[in-house]
């Protein structure tokens, strides 16, 4: 008789309470992400997606529930903390620094302290984006929205994650920059990294991911791969629909 062993999650929330002052945004959050997968967050904006991520990189402190990555507890670690465990973050609103150039911001930032093979060096940074060459001399208030996230993708790269967080990564974005993000998105998933993303662009996400979790109201109302959630059309109806 054989038995069949799950994989071990390499972030695992359970029961994740959260909100802001008097108001409750999170209702007992579940949330498994596998190495070496690509897993969404989903649903119309105001339903917990943001609230989820802050909770998960230490931003917001939450009320009940326990988040681990691999064997460390989250709950309770301040977010520079979490972040030298391996988890980056590309916020939304891409957040660069006007008075840093683009080398200065992927230079200022790099380690390998988890000590990952073929990691992100600016060579392999600049390959993926090659744009960002071009403008390694610009400063960060000198780019265009789309270059700005690029060099917040590379940046978050930078520090060789275990876990990149992406959220709204294509939002505002020109059509031909977000293929680019597409395009290194799918990069990032063929040379194995674990992803987590938010985007409205579920079509897009579906040939990406790996495993979709659909948020209503702070609840999780729906969880599967990308085969159920694009036969299963009263999800999209019912949670992603405008």
């Amino acid at each position: 008789m054989s038995t069949t062993t799950a994989p071990h999650a390499l972030l695992r929330a359970r029961g994740i309470e959260a909100g802001y002052g008097a108001s409750q945004v999170l209702f007992g959050i579940d949330l498994d992400i596998l190495p070496g997968t690509v897993t969404t967050l989903l649903g119309r904006n105001g339903m917990g997606k943001s609230t989820t991520i802050k909770t998960l990189i230490g931003a917001l402190a939450p009320r009940a529930g326990e988040i681990r990555f691999d064997d460390s507890t989250l709950r309770g670690m301040a977010p520079d903390a979490i972040a030298r465990l391996g988890v980056a973050i590309v916020p939304e609103g891409r957040q660069c620094f006007p008075n840093l150039s683009v080398r200065e911001h992927l230079v200022a930032f790099a380690d390998n302290r988890n000590g990952l093979r073929d990691g992100w060096s600016l060579e392999r940074l600049w390959k993926l984006f090659p744009r960002l060459r071009e403008r390694s001399g610009h400063m960060g208030n000198q780019l265009s929205g789309g270059e700005q996230q690029m060099l917040a993708i590379a940046r978050a790269l930078s520090t060789n994650p275990r876990l990149l967080i992406l959220d709204e990564a294509t939002e505002g974005l020109a059509p031909v920059i977000r293929e680019e993000i597409w395009r290194c998105l799918r990069q990032l998933k063929e040379a194995g990294q674990t992803i987590l993303v938010v985007d409205k662009y579920v079509d897009r996400l579906l040939a990406l991911a790996d495993s979709h979790v659909v948020l209503e109201r702070g609840r999780v109302v729906w969880r599967g791969d990308s085969a159920a959630l694009e036969s299963d059309r009263s999800v999209w109806r019912d949670y992603l629909g405008v």
